[in-house]
C-alpha cells in the first residue's frame, strides 16, 4: 500500500483565505458563491466562467447578478474558453434550468464582464501573489488546464487547489460511471491531474467528488431555516405537495433568489427518482476552499478516461500505488453533512441580513 493512502483529517478553521472560484453557474455553484460571499475571511480575488451547465456568457452573467445582490460589484468577473478542449459543449438546462440558476430571476448586473481573458487573469493574479492564492473550479477543468498550459508553474505559485468533480469507485450522475464536470470536459480533467503529478502532498488539489458531495443532501427543512435564520416575517415552505413552479414570495430578497433556484432543483432530483432533495456538491467544495469544512482526504494518482466512448470522462484513483505512478489528488473520503448544512444556514443567513 502506499505510504499516503491513509485517510489524513483536516478541521476547520477561519483563517484569512484569498479565493479563486471557476465556475459554471449553476445552482450549486451559485450557493457556493453567495457562501464565499458570506466568509468574512475571505478575500474573493477574481470569479471566472467556465461554459458547462450553461454557455460562457450565461455563466458570466448569473455570476455578476449574484455578486451585485451579495453587494459584492468590486470582484472581477472574467471569461476564458467557450468550449471543451476537443469536445463539443453540452449544456444541461433539465437540471439548472434555461438561465442556469432554476426558477430565480436575478436582475441584470449593472456592469460587464472583464474584456481580459479569464486565464490572463488567473495567471496574472497568481505570479503576482505566490504562495497566497487558493483555486477553487466547481466547473469543467478547462480553464484551469488552459491556465497550466499558460503557466507550468502553477502547482508551485498557487497556495492550494479544490476541484469539484469526479466520481471514484461511485455511480457517476452523467453516465453510469462519469461525473458532469469531468464528463463535460474530460481532456481538460487528464491535463490537471497529469500537470500535478509528483508534486508535494500539500500542492495536490483536494478533490470533491460524489461519493462526499452527494452526502450533502439539502431539503427543504434546511431551506426553512435559512428564511428564519435569515429573520424573514413568514416560513419559506418549499414543499413536495406544491405546484411545480410556484415562486418564492419571501421578505429577503437574497431567500427569495435562493428558494426559487432550490424549488427547481428539487423538482429535479425527483424527476429523477432521488426524493425531493438538492446536491449542494459546489457548496461543500466552498467550504473546503474557505477552510471552514472538517474532513478528511487520501491521496492517489488519478486516471481520467478520455478515449472509450462509454467510458468518457471516467475517473479511477489508484490509492495502493498498484500503477507506481506518483499520486496527483487528495480525494476527500469522509465529510459531515449535519455540520455543512448548520454551516450554511449561519453564513448565508447572516449575509442574507445585510443585503435584505
Amino acid at each position: 500500500m502506499h505510504e499516503n493512502s491513509r485517510p489524513v483529517s483536516h478541521e476547520p478553521g477561519r483563517p484569512p483565505r484569498a479565493v479563486l472560484l471557476d465556475c459554471d453557474t449553476g445552482i450549486d455553484d451559485a450557493l457556493a458563491l453567495l457562501y464565499l460571499c458570506s466568509q468574512p475571511q475571505v478575500e474573493l480575488v477574481a470569479v471566472t466562467s467556465t461554459p458547462g451547465n450553461v454557455d460562457a456568457d450565461q455563466v458570466a452573467a448569473n455570476n455578476l447578478a449574484l455578486l451585485e445582490l451579495c453587494g459584492r460589484s468590486e470582484v472581477p468577473v472574467a471569461i476564458g474558453a467557450r468550449k471543451p478542449l476537443e469536445v463539443p459543449l453540452v449544456t444541461t438546462p433539465e437540471t439548472h434550468g434555461p438561465q442556469g440558476i432554476g426558477y430565480a430571476e436575478l436582475p441584470a448586473a449593472r456592469r460587464a464582464p472583464e474584456a481580459r481573458d479569464a486565464v490572463d487573469l488567473w495567471v496574472e493574479a497568481a505570479r503576482a501573489r505566490p504562495g497566497e492564492l487558493t483555486a477553487l473550479i466547481t466547473a469543467p477543468l478547462t480553464n484551469f488546464a488552459l491556465a497550466l498550459r499558460a503557466e507550468p508553474r502553477l502547482p508551485e505559485l498557487l497556495a492550494g487547489v479544490v476541484i469539484m468533480g469526479g466520481a471514484y469507485y461511485y455511480q457517476g450522475n452523467t453516465t453510469p460511471t462519469a461525473e458532469w464536470n469531468t464528463h463535460v470536459d474530460p481532456h481538460a480533467a487528464a491535463e490537471v491531474f497529469a500537470a500535478f503529478a509528483g508534486q508535494p502532498e500539500d500542492r495536490l488539489p483536494t478533490v470533491c467528488a460524489l461519493e462526499t458531495t452527494e452526502r450533502i443532501e439539502m431539503r427543504p427543512g434546511h431551506l426553512a431555516a435559512l428564511a428564519e435564520a435569515a429573520g424573514c416575517r413568514e416560513p419559506e415552505l418549499v414543499l413536495p405537495d406544491q405546484p411545480e413552479g410556484q415562486r418564492s414570495t419571501a421578505s429577503n430578497r437574497l431567500v427569495r433568489h435562493v428558494s426559487d433556484m432550490l424549488r427547481f432543483y428539487f423538482e429535479f432530483h425527483r424527476h429523477y427518482d432521488q426524493g425531493y432533495v438538492a446536491h449542494i456538491h459546489d457548496y461543500f467544495a466552498a467550504t473546503v476552499a474557505a477552510g471552514t469544512a472538517r474532513y478528511a482526504a487520501r491521496t492517489a494518482a488519478v486516471h481520467v478516461e478520455t478515449r472509450a466512448p462509454r467510458l468518457m470522462g471516467t475517473t479511477v484513483a489508484d490509492y495502493r500505488g498498484l500503477w507506481e505512478e506518483p499520486p496527483s489528488a487528495r480525494i476527500v473520503s469522509a465529510n459531515h453533512p449535519d455540520e455543512a448544512f448548520a454551516e450554511l444556514v449561519a453564513s448565508l443567513g447572516a449575509l442574507a441580513r445585510r443585503v435584505g
